[in-house]
């Protein structure tokens, strides 16, 4: 494929609702959060099992968000888990109105 071929689309910031996804918001929050936890147990060099000693949460749930599967994760469960983990947590909320894109017949 020559460069000539390629198309350059800057994304929105969410690749999520780049692709479309329903809940795209919050679901790049859940991974934004998600991120952070995993960041932490890395940083400290923590396995599940240790996290688990720590916090109280079981490990399999910090499992299922160092393979990133978030979909059972609320927010705010999250959220409790960061502060078990022994960080602030401070969260901002933006609202803006959604934009129309007519090339996707989506609003973006």
């Amino acid at each position: 494929m020559k460069n000539d071929d390629m198309e350059l689309v800057r994304g929105s910031g969410n690749v999520y609702r780049d692709f479309g996804r329903p809940n795209a918001g919050l679901e790049q929050a859940r991974a934004i959060i998600a991120a952070k936890i995993i960041h932490i147990i890395d940083e400290r060099k923590l396995s599940t099992r240790d996290a688990e000693k720590l916090t109280g949460i079981s490990h399999s749930e910090f499992s299922r968000i160092c393979n990133a599967q978030l979909r059972r994760f609320t927010l705010d469960r999250m959220i409790v888990i960061l502060g078990k983990l022994d960080e602030d947590v401070e969260v901002n909320v933006t609202f803006r109105p959604r934009q129309y894109c007519e090339d996707r017949a989506q609003y973006l």
